[in-house]
């Protein structure tokens, strides 16, 4: 083996390198400033040489924070969480413009429907009632034009109707015979007197027709002649026979002449009720065949207060109520409001038994508990007696007719 010299011993060792920073490849990365730096002060970075020796570099400069100024990125914030808040309520105002809006709309249009309803009223209501004038039932046509001229006072032709009518049953309630050429009427020769006691007398044994006949040609021979003796008696005689015709099936009658007592003076008890049973069940009536909710409300009531009260018909208020129900289920059956329907079948069975509304009430009562069925529903064979009648009893009295007991001007007391 050739050993080497020292020569090229030399030329095999590597090139020694300068300490100086500017000849050092490689630097270690600048290290971050430590969290939470004091404003005003920096922290020193360092680099290392290839030899791993850490060396003391310039220190980083770290601007501090300016104490009140925003940064750019939050008042662009601020800026657009104000524009959306704007936004945001200028929708909600529309929305609420537009909702009221339509509930004015909504409420506009049924008013247009009640008003047209109305209208179509009044007009069934004059037709029928002159209807009722030409075939002579002139209290009907009375009632029918009184409801109308209270609803429209310058309804066209109803106050002229309504005074040929009351003229007309006037002349009806008491004709007056045509004397023949050879016959003379024979004079009434009773005194005052007896004309007084025959009063008196009548209105005991409860003739209340006589005893006022009797007290109206007395009033008419003497109207100076016991004034406030005579309008007692009346009163008496109007107020009895009124009661006696509701009870008898005159419910129109009845409440005139009860009407005509009470401008005497104040009626009792008993007769008050008598005509608001009255005026009840011919409302109710009313409503026949043209809206059977309300009469089933109507005769509900009079179905507990005044069962037995009937009409010219011979229905009475109780057998009205019952035959109202099973009709008003049948409305509700085509409505398709099963629950409501079988409620009103079963208060009509309840009263009474009837094979021919069981099936329709029990077909309800499935479709009430088990609404997607498709069955068709039986029809009820109930037949609905057809009377024509009013829609609305009138608050109000037509004035009395020309013979009708109208009291003197001294303030009378009832007879006792």
């Amino acid at each position: 083996m050739v050993p080497m010299s020292a020569s090229n011993l030399d030329d095999t060792l590597p090139t020694p390198s300068n300490n100086n920073s500017e000849d050092i490849e490689e630097t270690r990365p600048v290290q971050p400033p430590v969290d939470n730096p004091s404003e005003g002060e920096t922290q020193p970075s360092f680099v290392s040489d290839a030899k791993g020796s850490e060396l003391e570099t310039q220190p980083l400069e770290v601007e501090p924070e300016s104490g009140g100024q925003t940064p750019r990125n939050t008042r662009n914030l601020r800026s657009w969480l104000l524009v959306a808040g704007f936004g945001i309520l200028t929708l909600l105002i529309i929305a609420g413009m537009s909702a009221y809006g339509g509930y004015k709309s909504g409420m506009e249009d049924r008013i247009d429907a009640s008003t047209t309803q109305m209208v179509q009223g009044l007009q069934a209501q004059y037709d029928m009632g002159v209807e009722d004038m030409q075939a002579g039932r002139y209290d009907r046509a009375i009632t029918r034009f009184q409801w109308i001229i209270q609803q429209n006072p310058d309804y066209p032709g109803a106050l002229d109707h309504l005074a040929e009518s009351i003229l007309a049953i006037s002349i009806t309630a008491s004709p007056t015979v045509a004397p023949t050429p050879t016959l003379t009427p024979t004079p009434d020769l009773r005194s005052v007197e007896e004309l007084y006691t025959q009063g008196q007398q009548a209105l005991a044994s409860g003739e209340w027709s006589n005893a006022i006949d009797t007290l109206l040609k007395l009033r008419k021979k003497a109207p100076d002649m016991h004034p406030i003796e005579v309008d007692g008696m009346l009163y008496v005689a109007l107020r009895g026979r009124g009661v006696d015709k509701i009870k008898n099936a005159d419910l129109e009658g009845g409440t005139y002449d009860l009407a005509q007592a009470e401008r005497f003076g104040p009626l009792d008890s008993e007769a008050t009720n008598y005509r608001q049973w009255a005026e009840i069940y011919i409302t109710g009536a009313s409503f026949w065949e043209l809206d059977w909710e309300k009469a089933v409300s109507y005769f509900s009531e009079l179905a507990i207060t005044a069962p037995y009260l009937r009409d010219m018909s011979g229905w009475t208020s109780l057998d009205r109520y019952r035959e109202a129900l099973v009709h008003y289920g049948d409305w509700l059956s085509m409505q398709e409001r099963w629950c409501e329907a079988q409620e009103q079948y079963q208060k009509a069975l309840d009263m009474s038994a009837n094979p021919e509304v069981e099936p329709t009430a029990t077909y309800s009562s499935e479709q009430c508990s088990n609404p997607e069925a498709e069955e068709v529903p039986p029809e009820s064979t109930v037949e609905t007696p057809i009377i024509e009648t009013p829609v609305e009893v009138p608050t109000e009295t037509p004035p009395p007719p020309a013979d009708t007991a109208v009291p003197s001007e001294t303030p009378a007391t009832p007879y006792p």
